[in-house]
């Protein structure tokens, strides 16, 4: 590896270690800031984040609640944020403006040809809910929003999918992660090391591992093929 390409892995490497939305160790984040120090004095370029840098990154929300910050809001103050910032695009009742996504509704689409993926209907966590407002919204002006803005209009998203029914509910750090999505049931975790295991091998089959193929059908019995040799003129 030349020592061009290997300052540069070095740099991915750091990066990596600060975007991330996994918390890392404390091994790692003292690996990483001297891995971060090295790099810029190889290269001249840069310095290691500060602790606030890399806080203002780290506000990942996970589905354990790791995370979640201090606050609180109602789905009546959530109403009213809903209404002054976001309804212009999602709509006064989150049914959408134009191409703009849809937030409520949908509940029983999702064998549909055409499925509703709302917050109601298909995300399974809140987490997600909370996490993407803080983080992206609203559009133009992200993360201009309190925590307790959040809060509020995450359970304001609760209420227009009918999770929660009373306007005066509070949403907090201490109740969130008792919030069940109606969809929550639907999705799994990523089983693959046991139910796909029996076809990991050691020594994998790398020369006619399956045989000669198997015709066990022809277009021409399914009426496709056609009969001259110049296809249909086409108007």
């Amino acid at each position: 590896m030349s020592k061009l390409v290997e300052r540069f892995a070095l740099l991915a490497l750091v990066g990596a270690l600060v975007l991330s939305s996994v918390v890392p160790s404390p091994a790692q984040q003292v690996a990483a800031r001297h891995a971060a120090s090295s790099a810029s004095a190889k290269l001249g370029l840069g310095r290691p984040a500060l602790p606030e840098e890399i806080k203002a990154w780290d506000t990942d929300v996970r589905p354990d609640g790791h995370g979640l910050p201090p606050g609180k809001g109602t789905v009546k103050q959530g109403d009213e944020l809903f209404q002054a910032q976001c309804a212009v695009c999602h709509g006064e009742f989150g049914q959408g403006v134009g191409r703009w996504p849809v937030l409520a509704g949908g509940l029983g689409t999702l064998k549909a040809d055409r499925p509703d993926k709302t917050i109601g209907s298909f995300w399974p966590e809140l987490s997600t809910v909370f996490d993407y407002i803080k983080r992206a919204m609203p559009y133009g002006n992200a993360q201009s929003l309190s925590n307790d803005d959040v809060y509020a209009l995450t359970a304001y998203l609760l209420s227009m999918n009918d999770i929660v029914k009373d306007e005066n509910f509070e949403l907090n750090e201490k109740n969130f992660r008792s919030i069940r999505m109606p969809n929550a049931s639907a999705f799994f975790g990523d089983d693959r090391e046991t139910s796909e295991r029996r076809f990991w091998e050691k020594e994998p089959c790398m020369k006619n591992c399956r045989g000669a193929p198997k015709v066990v059908g022809r277009a021409i019995t399914v009426d496709v093929t056609p009969d001259s040799k110049s296809g249909p003129k086409v108007d």
